[in-house]
């Protein structure tokens, strides 16, 4: 994932959506989806057919956390035979790989970790209709025909259910000029599992993201210790899957 230097083509359902707003694009994945701002308030998500997530699963997991957390709105979603868009709200903030944060690592590894904690203790395990738990995980990517090592068919027992954000990674939460997290977005699969799910992930991409030495950090922000163990098997399973 990486944030656009270069002229990006723009999809023509993204300038149908638009509807004469000025788009200049602010993120492209490792799909080749591209995600676009428009400057009237408006962001607008376009890609090839996900077979690990769509954009209607995602529309339906941010209408659900709408009312417990601070996630986009969504305002249009649609498709044709080989790609997806969706347009949401803009959220105040900005990525926490904005440039602004990428200079102030510190400041962004600590809103990423206290803000998936707050994710984790606000959205309601019981209500929530959505899995992202080992088994299902699993299952998803042999769909897609990647077969996962048999040792990762065995995960640590559970510590503590939440609803995970699914992409916990460093870019998918929004900092606000405070330099406190202000919003999560990205959640195409959100779903109940392991909070080690999440934790792993996030602390792995500060790495990624800032340079080596941040990953404890955003734990210790999180609120937790280390667990080696759960860290360990959570980043492979990301990594297999």
């Amino acid at each position: 994932m990486s944030i656009p230097v270069s002229d990006v083509a723009v999809p023509e359902p993204v300038r149908a959506l638009a509807r004469g707003a000025t788009l200049t694009p602010v993120w492209r994945n490792d799909y080749g989806g591209v995600t676009f701002a428009a400057d009237d308030g408006r962001y607008i998500k376009h890609g090839p057919r996900n077979a690990e997530s769509t954009f209607a699963g995602e529309a339906a997991r941010l209408a659900w956390a709408a009312p417990f957390a601070r996630v986009p709105v969504v305002l249009e979603v649609g498709g044709d035979e080989t790609h997806e868009w969706m347009a949401t709200a803009a959220l105040p903030g900005s990525s926490a790989v904005d440039r602004r944060w990428i200079t102030d690592a510190a400041t962004a590894v600590r809103a990423v970790g206290e803000g998936l904690r707050a994710l984790h203790d606000t959205l309601p395990v019981d209500a929530c209709p959505f899995d992202w738990g080992v088994p299902g995980r699993i299952a998803n990517a042999a769909g897609r025909g990647i077969r996962v090592p048999d040792a990762l068919r065995d995960p640590p027992p559970i510590d503590r259910l939440v609803v995970c954000h699914g992409d916990a990674c460093c870019p998918n939460t929004l900092v606000g000029d405070d330099g406190r997290w202000s919003g999560h977005v990205d959640l195409g699969t959100l779903g109940v599992a392991d909070r080690w799910a999440d934790i792993a992930v996030a602390s792995m991409s500060t790495a990624w993201n800032y340079g080596e030495g941040w990953e404890d950090a955003l734990i210790e922000a999180y609120g937790v210790e280390p667990d080696r163990e759960r860290l360990s098997y959570y980043r492979d399973l990301w990594n297999a899957t």
